[in-house]
C-alpha cells in the first residue's frame, strides 16, 4: 500500500510540477491496483489550510473528499493504537499531523510518499519515497 502525505495529495490534485515522475508513476500504479491511501488526518490538515487561507479549493472540501474516495483513494481512519504509536515515535519532530501520518504508514506497512525532509531523514521509517523524484 502507498500512503500519501497531505501536501502530496494536494500536489496530485493540482497537477503540481513539484510531484516527480517516479513518485507520480508509483501513485498512479497504486491507484490502479486499489492500493493508494491517505490518513484521515490529511483531510483535517487540508481543512486547516483552507481555514488559515493558505489553500484555496475550487470545490467544497466534503465534495472534494468524496470525489477522491469515489475515484479509488482509500481513507485510513485514525485508530487508538495508531494515536498511541504516534505519541511514542522516538527522535521524531513534534508536528502532530506528521506523527499521525507516519504512525499510520508504520501501522499499515505502507510506503509513505512525502517531500517533508524531516520525515524523509527519519531513519526508522524505512518505506518512503521522496515525492519530488
Amino acid at each position: 500500500m502507498v500512503l500519501l502525505d497531505t501536501h502530496v495529495l494536494i500536489w496530485l490534485d493540482e497537477g503540481n510540477q513539484r510531484l516527480g515522475g517516479t513518485a507520480l508513476a508509483t501513485i498512479n500504479n497504486s491507484l490502479a491496483t486499489g492500493q493508494l491511501a491517505v490518513a484521515t488526518i490529511c483531510f483535517w490538515e487540508v481543512a486547516m489550510l483552507i481555514e488559515k487561507q493558505r489553500l484555496i479549493m475550487k470545490t467544497a472540501l466534503d465534495v472534494w473528499r468524496a470525489d477522491l474516495l469515489q475515484a479509488g483513494l482509500i481513507e485510513i481512519p485514525l485508530r487508538g493504537a495508531t494515536a498511541v504509536r504516534a505519541g511514542q515515535l522516538r527522535k521524531f519532530h513534534g508536528d502532530p499531523a506528521d506523527r499521525m501520518i507516519v504512525a499510520t504508514a508504520l501501522e499499515h506497512d505502507a510506503t509513505l510518499v512525502t517531500a517533508d525532509e524531516k520525515i524523509l531523514s527519519w531513519p526508522q521509517l524505512l518505506q518512503k519515497i521522496d515525492a519530488r523524484l
